[in-house]
């Protein structure tokens, strides 16, 4: 699974990135996890309110932190 959290680099972020990972871990899901800073490909996605997570190259999350239970699914899905 390709997950990608498009931000600048801020806090909510990093909070993302480490929900993710922690999530994917706890599961037994074996994901590629990718930072995207850079604001050409963010806007490329249609993302104008950070972080955003794009799961197979479709967002599905987009700006603030996302809950526990919403990355859950997404693992599962």
């Amino acid at each position: 699974m390709d997950i990608k959290v498009l931000g600048s680099g801020c806090s909510n972020c990093k909070n993302t990135i480490a929900l993710i990972d922690q999530v994917a871990k706890a599961r037994g899901v074996n994901v590629t996890l990718t930072k995207v800073e850079e604001l050409r490909e963010i806007m490329g996605y249609g993302v104008m309110s950070t972080p955003g997570v794009v799961i197979n190259g479709k967002v599905v999350h987009a700006g603030g932190v996302p809950s526990r239970e919403k990355v859950e699914q997404w693992l599962t899905a």
